[in-house]
């Protein structure tokens, strides 16, 4: 029981190791969709928490409080990626030209 909680630690330490080492080595121009990749694995990590949670039969508290946890947690990071990743893109949409003003005449007919 213990080898197999410490093996997941290692993995979990590891994987830490690693996603820092990927991440840190991403230029600016590749943050955009390496974030929309991401939001879409914590939409599968959020689709995972509910549908653990909906198949446990008997839950304990413990339990129920963790995957509430990894529901909200889940979503607040896919709706909160997306905003931003959507303010990102929007920097590179082109400014519209402006409307122009209609001309005053100060009472005077042309």
């Amino acid at each position: 029981m213990y080898e197999q909680l410490l093996a997941n630690l290692a993995i979990l330490v590891l994987s830490g190791f690693v996603g820092f080492a990927v991440i840190s080595k991403v230029p600016n121009t590749l943050h955009t969709p390496l974030m929309s990749g991401t939001n879409a694995i914590h939409g599968i990590v959020l689709i995972g928490a509910l549908v653990v949670l909906g198949r446990a039969e008997h839950p304990s508290l413990a339990i129920q409080i963790i995957l509430f946890v990894a529901v909200v947690f889940g979503t607040l990071n896919v709706v909160g990626g997306f905003v931003v990743t959507d303010r990102m893109l929007g920097m590179f949409k082109g400014k519209k030209p402006a409307k122009a003003a209609p001309a005053e005449t100060n009472g005077q007919a042309r």
